[in-house]
């Protein structure tokens, strides 16, 4: 039985604990540029003992970012900032990831502290693309641009050039980002899938851009390192996406040589009704875990030393990613390692070793 400090091995890669910092956008670049932020930001977590530090939701193209502030890997300017990062990541121990993305219809929009709202494109936005010319409501007024065929291919492109950088900034864990209502969540959602062609309609129609970006992407990036897939599980809305489709999702990417899905719900739909509460999402993960029978990771709402450790100790995820509890405490797996009693006590870095 595995518990939250065992080590987990995944391909070539072995994580010092099942703990990890779930990818959060800090909309804090410049041109998609990392700068000294994101080094500070990540790499205190990394000092703080987390096993895997996943960037945030980096944009494989410009149109594909959030807001102006989000990172990008769409040009090799961009490289060197994220090496510089990942050297002092690895240096404390962790293993450096990231998660490559394309906000879809919900691009284009202002950061958090500036509104959130779709930007006009004379305000610094920019036109949007989907699967479909429908938008996403409250704030996010733009209609998008129905992606063509062509369109589409070039966006695998865009990420098969985007995780070819990754691996040469010296990232070891690749994330595609699959959820909270961004492009590849949208072809896979009912609610933002209105197609008629082959990449939209039936179940098998919708999961295709998911199946053929994967397949582009895990053909680019090195079959030693461990190559995941972000899903939203649910939509949490009637005839939305369903944890059964995901469930039957999640076996199909393991064909594709996907090593884990992080399991996430939830960003289709402005109106879903989400019952939020300590460790909502877990059900998911077990559930993928046990019925698609590949690794899993589970993040939300997850705070407590016992509480993570007892998702690892039930088999209810191989790893616990955290978000919101890492941006309160950078030390969190360090103070959680006393609290379970963990022997050998994990070692704090040595200028904060009085501290411990």
């Amino acid at each position: 039985m595995a518990h939250l400090f065992d080590p987990l091995t995944i391909k070539s890669i072995t994580l010092r604990n099942r703990i990890g910092v779930s990818p959060m956008c800090m909309y804090s670049s410049e041109d998609g540029v990392a700068n000294d932020w994101h080094l500070v930001h990540l790499g205190a977590r990394a000092a703080g003992g987390a096993a895997l530090v996943i960037a945030e939701a980096t944009a494989v193209s410009p149109e594909g970012r959030i807001s102006p502030g989000d990172a990008g890997i769409w040009a090799e300017k961009h490289v060197e900032p994220i090496a510089r990062i990942n050297r002092f990541i690895k240096s404390q121990g962790a293993v450096p990831g990231i998660q490559l993305a394309h906000a879809g219809r919900k691009a284009s929009a202002a950061r958090p502290w500036e509104g959130g709202g779709h930007l006009p494109d004379n305000q610094g936005g920019w036109p949007t693309v989907a699967p479909s010319a429908v938008a996403f409501g409250g704030d996010l007024t733009k209609v998008p641009h129905e992606l063509t065929a062509a369109e589409i291919a070039k966006i695998y492109e865009d990420f098969v050039a985007a995780a070819k950088r990754a691996f040469s900034a010296g990232c070891e864990w690749v994330e595609l980002h699959g959820a909270h209502g961004y492009l590849a969540h949208e072809f896979l959602s009912p609610i933002s899938n209105r197609r008629t062609d082959r990449y939209g309609g039936s179940f098998e129609n919708r999961i295709r851009f998911v199946l053929e970006l994967t397949r582009a992407v895990r053909g680019a990036w090195p079959e030693r390192l461990p190559f995941t897939v972000r899903l939203s599980c649910s939509d949490w809305i009637d005839g939305g996406w369903t944890i059964e489709e995901s469930v039957d999702l999640a076996k199909r990417l393991k064909s594709e040589g996907v090593d884990l899905v992080d399991c996430s719900s939830g960003g289709s739909a402005e109106n879903a009704r989400i019952p939020v509460g300590a460790g909502y999402q877990v059900p998911f993960s077990a559930r993928i875990r046990r019925e698609a029978g590949m690794a899993t990771a589970t993040v939300g709402m997850i705070t407590d030393p016992m509480q993570a450790d007892q998702i690892v100790r039930n088999g209810e995820a191989d790893l616990v990613l955290m978000a919101r509890e890492f941006l309160r405490d950078p030390n969190w797996p360090l103070r959680a390692a006393k609290a379970l009693h963990v022997k050998p006590q994990p070692a704090a870095p040595k200028q904060y070793g009085r501290a411990w």
